[in-house]
């Protein structure tokens, strides 16, 4: 595997792989490593000649700098992971003004309303932060598919539409949560979790199964009712949002209408540790 630590080498190592004709999958990451990341690049292994992994903390995308200087980081760890996977060729590991040569702010982008939903209320700018480096990455790695997990599935949707708007030749491809045995989606943050709270922290995904279950049967209203009357009675944790929205306009949904595909999204901090899920509701 390759690690290529600045611009020019990726450039380099990029346009020898072109030259060739090989068909590039990739997938960026922010480190801190786990099965979920690997399970993009299987995806990815499927599908390519060539699977680029990258590591960048983007700084434009933290809201405060408390969460960004709390950021788990071990690139030592993280390379070796790799290596270790036999999944990944080659490993971009670039610097700040590899990204942001000039300043280290965000573009700003219109996502048709996508960026309002969810995580853009509580987090102004975060996906412009999102969009900015990604598509510096796209346009310096150049590859020909990229791989998102859709544990951040409104990072996915965001992505999809920054590439249509911006006409990029890049096909955006879905990758299923990766979870633990217990049901938890693998996530960096749950480093941060003791084993007891991880163990704790499986009602999450035992919840949005009765969701999926419930949303057959009851009103929306109700499952939400059922949502907070769970989360009330639960030591150290916070529910921090339900809801179920439209998968295409991520719009939250007060009633369903057959012809519509729907997901149930939920945020919950256990112990201070902010973890997302969501699932598809048939």
């Amino acid at each position: 595997m390759e690690v290529l630590k600045n611009k020019k080498t990726l450039q380099d190592f990029i346009e020898r792989q072109k030259e060739m004709g090989k068909k590039i999958g990739f997938a960026p990451t922010m480190g801190a490593l786990h099965n979920g990341h690997l399970s993009l690049y299987e995806a990815a292994r499927k599908e390519n000649d060539l699977v680029i992994s990258s590591i960048f903390v983007n700084p434009t995308q933290f809201n405060n700098a408390g969460d960004l200087e709390k950021y788990p980081r071990d690139t030592d760890r993280d390379i070796s992971i790799l290596e270790n996977s036999g999944l990944v060729d080659a490993v971009y590991l670039p610097q700040v003004e590899d990204i942001y040569p000039e300043k280290t702010e965000s573009q700003h982008y219109d996502y048709d309303g996508l960026e309002n939903e969810m995580e853009g209320k509580s987090r102004p700018g975060h996906f412009d932060g999102v969009g900015t480096v990604v598509e510096e990455l796209f346009r310096q790695v150049k590859p020909n598919n990229a791989y998102f997990g859709e544990k951040d599935f409104q990072q996915l949707a965001i992505i999809s539409k920054m590439v249509e708007k911006k006409q990029l030749p890049i096909k955006i491809i879905g990758v299923s949560i990766y979870r633990a045995e217990n049901g938890l989606a693998l996530s960096s943050r749950n480093q941060r979790l003791a084993e007891e709270r991880k163990s704790d922290a499986k009602i999450i995904f035992e919840t949005l199964i009765k969701v999926k279950e419930w949303f057959k049967n009851i009103s929306v209203s109700e499952i939400k009712e059922k949502i907070n009357e769970i989360f009330s009675n639960q030591e150290n944790m916070e529910l921090e949002y339900f809801l179920i929205a439209d998968e295409d306009t991520l719009k939250e949904i007060d009633q369903k209408e057959n012809e519509n595909s729907y997901r149930a999204f939920i945020v919950v901090n256990v112990d201070g540790v902010r973890l997302i899920d969501n699932m598809h509701l048939d």
